[in-house]
């Protein structure tokens, strides 16, 4: 049986509200991804370092600041930096519709809004780890 999928959740920047994050953290942890949560207020750096240390397949951001045209780019940008180029990034919270195309062209594989079912989430990672395949290390 193979190991199961790794992710961080984070929340990075000043946003103070945790409540999604913590509700997919759940959904993910139940079905059957190993899940760390980050807690509240990471930098990028911070965020990409807890990956590389924990060896993870995906990195799960939550954002409600507004600041997800700057803190996804930095986030992605940390990890390409650890060589972590193949490590998904994907993220929700209170981003326009507008922004998804601009985050997908910065490397953001996916992006889920307000209202998202769990098993949406679950779903599309599940999938899009499978397409990826094994990390590269």
């Amino acid at each position: 049986m193979p190991a199961p999928y790794r992710v961080i959740i984070a929340k990075p920047g000043l946003d103070g509200h945790d409540r999604g994050a913590k509700v997919v953290a759940r959904a993910l942890r139940d079905a059957g991804f190993e899940v760390i949560y980050t807690g509240l207020h990471q930098s990028p750096a911070a965020v990409a370092s807890t990956a590389l240390q924990e060896d993870v397949d995906a990195v799960g951001l939550s954002i409600l600041s507004g600041a997800h045209r700057s803190l996804f780019p930095a986030v992605r940008s940390a990890l390409d930096e650890q060589g972590m180029q193949d490590v998904l990034l994907f993220g929700g919270g209170i981003i326009p519709q507008g922004d998804h195309e601009f985050l997908a062209a910065g490397g953001t594989s996916a992006v889920f809004g307000p209202g998202t079912d769990t098993g949406a989430i679950v779903s599309w990672l599940n999938d899009a780890l499978s397409k990826r395949g094994p990390r590269q290390d």
